[in-house]
């Protein structure tokens, strides 16, 4: 992977913006739960050190009942806009046509394509008929880094082809005001929708090299964060010790991560780090040691555009390179597993 570069990384966001004002309005007036339960923790909403999300669907339509089919042909249609949106950005980024991407990768854990995402969606940005396909399933937030390492490691098996990385996530379909689980309330506070794009390649120069990557699953941890399938829709599954674990265990993952690459702590100019919560957020800090308020872009990114699960960690990405990449930078990020995923950038 050492001779992978990362060539250009791009974000999209569907055009309904919400406040969070106007979410806490309006879950209280819809959930359909306790509403004892909802004014108990609505402070969820106050704390969460978001401004403002960007959904999918019109305002109106969470007003109203949807079942499966309904709730996934959103994702569809949502999905098909924002991955034509975000590949189209990181190819002409990249300086590329294309008829120059060899592969894609679409890491997406919030609905189902079939035919996948880049099946639907290849022709119309022009990639060509050979393309190689792989399409991911389930990494939920932890899929940037996971889904970006996937691609460089493919890139890095066959010297010289393009590969195209993109995640799409849409979870504020997946929220659930018919429930009385706190996590449904905690997720209506938390989650909006994004795709975040990239290109990779062994060829051209590009923003930065990929130095490697790993992963670290926690065994008996399954019931801390996924999506239970049920009627009318997938029921989010986000359990409050969430920060605490990361407090206690990030450390040690990272430290073996970057022990499997050769490297330490100390090597590490900037973390950039999936700002899952504002809790994760000063968890992570806490956990690594970093000044407080060091993880300032994941601060904005999350209070611009809340939780979008995988592609948000590549919107903080992509701001840290518009402002200047430190010299030796660390991503990571947490998804169902319960995983820490985490990968290496040189500039």
């Amino acid at each position: 992977m050492q001779s992978t570069r990362l060539l250009s990384v791009a974000t999209a966001v569907p055009p309904t913006i919400i406040s969070q004002a106007d979410a806490k309005r309006l879950g209280r007036e819809l959930f359909g739960g306790r509403k004892l339960l909802f004014d108990r923790l609505a402070g969820v909403f106050d704390n969460a050190g978001i401004d403002q999300r960007h959904i999918v669907a019109p305002v109106d339509w969470y007003r109203e009942q949807h079942g499966w089919g309904e709730r996934n042909r959103v994702f569809l249609d949502a999905a098909d806009t924002l991955f034509i949106d975000a590949a189209t950005k990181a190819i002409s980024g990249a300086g590329l046509q294309p008829t120059d991407i060899d592969g894609i990768v679409t890491v997406s854990t919030t609905g189902i394509a079939t035919p996948s995402l880049e099946a639907r969606n290849g022709p119309a940005i022009g990639l060509r008929p050979d393309v190689r396909r792989v399409p991911v399933f389930g990494l939920g937030c932890a899929g940037g880094v996971s889904g970006l390492a996937t691609a460089a490691r493919l890139a890095a098996a066959e010297p010289g082809t393009r590969w195209l990385f993109v995640t799409i996530e849409t979870c504020s379909i997946s929220i659930r005001l018919d429930s009385d689980d706190p996590a449904a309330i905690v997720a209506t506070a938390l989650f909006g929708d994004g795709a975040a794009a990239a290109i990779v390649s062994t060829a051209g120069d590009g923003i930065a090299t990929i130095a490697g990557a790993g992963e670290k699953l926690w065994p008996d941890t399954l019931g801390i964060m996924g999506w239970r399938v049920e009627d009318p829709g997938l029921g989010v599954v986000f359990d409050r010790a969430i920060p605490p674990f990361i407090e206690a265990e990030l450390a040690v993952a990272v430290d073996g991560i970057l022990a499997a690459n050769g490297r330490t702590r100390t090597d590490i100019y900037r973390f950039c780090c999936h700002p899952g919560g504002i809790k994760v957020i000063d968890a992570i800090e806490t956990a690594l040691t970093l000044e407080p308020q060091a993880l300032d872009v994941e601060r904005a990114v999350l209070r611009d555009f809340g939780n979008m699960s995988a592609p948000t960690v590549l919107f903080v990405l992509e701001n840290l390179i518009a402002r200047g990449l430190p010299g030796r930078t660390m991503m990571t990020a947490f998804g169902p597993g319960f995983t820490c995923a985490g990968l290496l950038l040189d500039r």
